[in-house]
């Protein structure tokens, strides 16, 4: 056994000059970039994407306002093309909520530029990046990309303090660890380069920063947890393109984060909530958060008679340039969300994680163009990364997110907007504390009496996950690990009411009593729609989210 791969079980072997770990933006744009570069130049390249989803896009949940800054690039006549942008934003609307029934609406002026979805010369669209995720994938595989969904990369292979590629996860394994009917050892695919696209928290990304030290002398990185429906809504309250987004109620005290509405073709709706994880009451429970938010007449009336369609929750990487750790070790690079590219102060991320992907698809293939055998770092690219847009979007809302953590949404907002309309000169903001660390114990704060839910506009959890279409088959193994499996009921229930059990949105974790009525940590992993909340906000850091057998967890539609 090493680095966790057992090296007495016989493996296929594949070899490509690069693989890519995720079929997401970052990813596909990789693999469409460097393909792009090859086929002009007729060089012979062989590119692989593996992605832990049934199909690309079943994992892929983002807001979405879109902006095609790096589509442009990448494909300018995707119209002709058919790329699923068809709902151009129209109109914005900011609100601040002050309590359950009352909101103000910020003037324009008054809106942070980097939060205007209209105007200045840019049209911008509400998407599903999901079905931009099919599209990018349609376009790569007529380039000539190897797209291999249903396959989860479990372990990276390092050789000689290098990385030569992965190992995809082992099929048909018993929960006890046994070989079912139909086993199938993990693939070993072998590349010159490996670029790590995993999204927000992904459990290889997270190996390579530690073993590396990519974050030597940044911030700790910082997460949010975004929740999100999509509804269907009469025709007469449908506006296409109209754009809200808001913050305040039900989120107080130290807890900050923001909500959006998103009215997109086809008479549908999209709701979100965002909620910072760096909240310190343990007794929060962004699910219900989430749920009774959408009561205020500021939302419900764009979603009264309506019908949900879909639930999804999924971590974010907010931190920024702050957080941003080193991208390029020996025989590889980290991208998008895996390495933390989201634009916080603008709420979006796929456009720069699509040009991380595509200034690592032509640092790759101008090292491979020109006889590299592969292995070595690639240090050129983070001089073409810190040249591009992307990073100046970056650098210019550093202190965005850390000023709301360390001043409040109010303060910190008045902060950004001050800084923002005087170009960017205030001093940068530092955030050092860690999300799983701001959690206090539960006796500091009174538990939270969250309303039951309607069955119109709120919903309880077993219907939400429901609604997910995630699946796991249940004769498998557990892919959340317990460093400590007596350390939740020992430590964080007396301490902390155990948070697992709300701070997960789809109810994995729960508290039980046994036959003596003892307290008994369960985990439901089948619930699981790998949001990684847990992986993140443990304040033990004794959860560790581990990729199941490929194709199991959610399957979004257009999310």
């Amino acid at each position: 056994m090493k680095n966790g791969i057992d090296n007495t079980v016989e493996r296929d072997v594949m070899e490509f000059d690069v693989v890519i770990v995720g079929a997401g933006p970052a990813g596909l744009s990789a693999a469409c970039r460097l393909m792009q570069q090859a086929n002009a130049a007729s060089h012979e390249l062989s590119v692989c994407v593996v992605e832990k989803g049934s199909e690309v896009g079943a994992h892929i949940l983002s807001g979405a306002i879109f902006e095609p800054r790096a589509l442009d690039e990448l494909f300018p006549d995707w119209a002709e093309r058919g790329a699923p942008l068809d709902t151009p934003a129209v109109r914005d609307e900011v609100y601040l909520l002050k309590d359950a029934q009352k909101a103000q609406k910020l003037p324009h002026a008054l809106v942070p530029r980097s939060m205007r979805n209209t105007g200045g010369g840019v049209t911008r669209y509400v998407a599903s990046a999901g079905n931009l995720c099919r599209w990018l994938a349609e376009q790569a595989e007529t380039l000539g990309v190897d797209v291999f969904p249903g396959f989860a990369a479990q372990h990276t292979l390092i050789e000689d303090g290098r990385v030569v590629g992965i190992v995809t996860g082992d099929m048909g394994v018993a929960a006890d660890g046994t070989p079912k009917d139909g086993h199938m050892p993990g693939m070993e695919l072998r590349a010159r380069y490996t670029l790590f696209a995993e999204g927000s928290r992904g459990h290889l990304g997270k190996e390579l920063i530690e073993q590396f030290s990519l974050d030597a002398g940044r911030d700790p990185q910082h997460y949010g947890l975004g929740l999100k429906e999509l509804w269907e809504v009469p025709a007469e309250q449908h506006e296409p393109g109209l754009v809200l987004h808001g913050a305040g109620w039900p989120l107080s005290g130290d807890t900050h984060g923001g909500w959006f509405l998103y009215h997109a073709d086809n008479r549908q709706v999209v709701v979100g909530l965002i909620v910072d994880l760096s909240y310190r009451n343990p007794w929060v429970s962004p699910f219900d958060e989430f749920q009774r938010m959408k009561h205020h007449p500021v939302l419900s009336q764009h979603l009264q008679g309506g019908k949900r369609l879909a639930y999804g929750a999924r971590a974010l990487t907010k931190g920024g340039m702050n957080c941003l750790p080193k991208m390029t070790f020996p025989g590889g690079l980290l991208l998008g969300c895996d390495a933390g590219t989201l634009n916080f102060a603008k709420i979006k991320g796929l456009h720069t994680a699509m040009k991380s992907g595509m200034v690592a698809a032509e640092s790759v293939f101008e090292a491979l163009a020109a006889g590299d055998e592969g292995g070595r770092e690639l240090t050129e690219f983070t001089a073409k990364w810190e040249a591009s847009w992307a990073w100046a979007e970056l650098k210019a809302s550093a202190s965005f997110g850390p000023a709301i953590h360390r001043y409040g949404t109010v303060l910190g907002g008045a902060y950004n907007f001050v800084n923002q309309l005087i170009g960017n000169r205030l001093p940068n903001v530092h955030d050092t504390s860690t999300d799983y660390g701001t959690l206090k114990p539960a006796a500091a704060f009174t538990p939270i009496d969250y309303p039951k839910p309607d069955g119109k506009l709120s919903f309880d959890k077993p219907s939400s996950v429901f609604l997910s279409n995630t699946n796991h088959e249940e004769n498998q193994p557990c892919h959340l690990h317990l460093a400590d499996p007596e350390l939740p009921v020992r430590d964080n229930l007396p301490e902390y009411a155990e948070p697992a059990q709300r701070y997960c949105p789809a109810g994995v974790y729960e508290i039980v009593e046994d036959s003596d009525g003892k307290p008994q940590f369960q985990i439901n992993f089948q619930n699981c729609v790998h949001c990684k909340t847990c992986d993140i906000k443990d304040p033990a850091q004794n959860i560790t989210w581990v990729a199941p057998e490929g194709g199991g967890g959610p399957n979004y539609p257009n999310m």
